[in-house]
Formats: structure tokens, C-alpha cells, sequence
């Protein structure tokens, strides 16, 4: 019954493609850098951000990124700021930054570290045994990515994001590779409360509503790694 319901998730997943945004070939990327450059201050310079909260933006794919220009344009994805930014721009402008972006290298990230306790009563990791605690989670982050948790009904990533978290741009599904881990956990915990519902049959929410603390850092920590 659970490989059904994960392969009726995938079912979904592919189905989905009925609503797909396509790329627009008149797109612009020179006009889209000069459109583009109210976003640096959160996205970076160009769409690389420095900081872990902000979505990293180069290399995504056009259809994504218009994808969810529109949704903050139209309010169906909420953000005060996005929404007061994307509410001005023409569908020209939108496909015009998209296509600047996706021509964007994107960024490598840092390894990720496990930071000591905050309780002063317990002894301080030593950094071997950071590294180790640290390889553990990366592997369990790699094994859900590619094989989901059958035992709690949650699918594997790579089903619609790619062996390498590259994406699907014909589907619309963004590309996560070199994101970065805070941005993926908030992201993927605003799918598991219901903050965030913008995608194709709320199929988002009905993964990570069964995944864990653990697991939604584990494998966000492992997609921020991946190159």
C-alpha cells in the first residue's frame, strides 16, 4: 500500500505538467540584468545571496522562476515585500529577469557544521566528532533524497528534482543544488505547516507533513552540497 500511495505521488508529480509555464525565447537576459537590480540586495549579486535566508537565484530554471514571480504577483504565494516588488512587473519583465537568472552560475556552499551545544554544562564536541556527526546527517540527507522514506510514505527528491538536484524545467519543478540549508529548512518546514501551498495538488505539503525535524534538516543539508 505504501509503494502505491508513493508511486500515486509520483503519478501526480507528472501530471502535473498539464499547468506548465514555458520559458519565453523573446526573453532578454542584458534587459534582464538592469530589471533585475532591486533584487540584489537580497538575491546578490548576480542571484548568488549572501545571506542563508534569501534564496539563491542563478542557475534556476525560467520556467520556475516565472512560475513564481506570477504566484507573488497575483498573491497566491504570500510575501509582502515579493509581492510589492512583482505586482509592477510586466509578463515581458518577468521572463526578461528569469532568463537572467537562469543564465547565472550558481554558487557553491560552505560544508555545513554542527554548532556546540548552547547548555555550558556539557562538555564541548571536538571537531572530529563534529565531522562525524555531520558525515551521518549528510548520508541520511543523501538517502532520503534519492530514496525517499517508504516506512512514512515520503518520496524520494530525485524523483522530481533530478539526480543532482538540477530540476525539471519542462515541469516547472526548481532546480535545489547549491541552495542554501536555512533557506531549504524554512522552506520545506512552510510546506509541512501549511504556510506555503503554491505547487501542483499541494504536493509539497502532503510529503513533508510526514517527514521529521531531523529528516527536513538532514536533507537540506545534503541538497546544499550538491554541485
Amino acid at each position: 500500500m505504501k509503494r502505491k500511495w508513493l508511486a500515486l505521488s509520483l503519478t501526480l508529480a507528472f501530471a502535473s505538467t498539464s499547468s506548465i509555464l514555458h520559458a519565453d525565447t523573446d526573453a532578454d537576459i542584458e534587459a534582464g540584468e538592469s530589471k533585475a537590480a532591486a533584487c540584489i540586495s537580497c538575491h546578490g549579486d548576480k542571484g548568488n545571496s549572501m545571506v542563508s535566508t534569501f534564496p539563491k537565484l542563478a542557475q534556476q530554471d525560467e520556467s520556475y522562476l516565472q512560475k513564481q514571480l506570477h504566484a507573488f504577483k497575483d498573491g497566491s504565494r504570500k510575501n509582502p515585500m515579493m509581492e510589492s516588488i512583482a505586482k509592477p512587473l510586466s509578463d515581458k519583465d518577468i521572463a526578461d529577469i528569469a532568463a537572467y537568472y537562469m543564465a547565472q552560475k550558481v554558487s557553491a556552499n560552505d560544508l555545513p557544521v554542527v554548532n556546540d551545544d548552547d547548555d555550558d554544562d556539557k562538555p564541548a564536541v571536538s571537531e572530529a566528532d563534529k565531522k562525524a556527526a555531520m558525515e551521518k546527517i549528510m548520508a541520511a540527507g543523501s538517502n532520503l533524497y534519492r530514496n525517499g522514506d517508504i516506512a512514512n510514505e515520503v518520496s524520494a527528491c530525485i524523483a522530481c528534482h533530478g539526480p543532482l538536484g538540477e530540476g525539471n524545467e519542462p515541469a516547472a519543478f526548481p532546480a535545489l543544488r547549491s541552495q542554501h540549508a536555512d533557506y531549504l529548512i524554512k522552506t520545506l518546514t512552510d510546506f509541512k505547516n501549511g504556510n506555503r501551498s503554491n505547487n501542483p495538488e499541494n504536493m509539497m505539503h502532503m510529503i513533508t507533513k510526514k517527514m521529521t525535524v531531523e529528516e527536513i534538516k538532514a536533507v537540506s543539508y545534503r541538497i546544499s552540497m550538491m554541485k
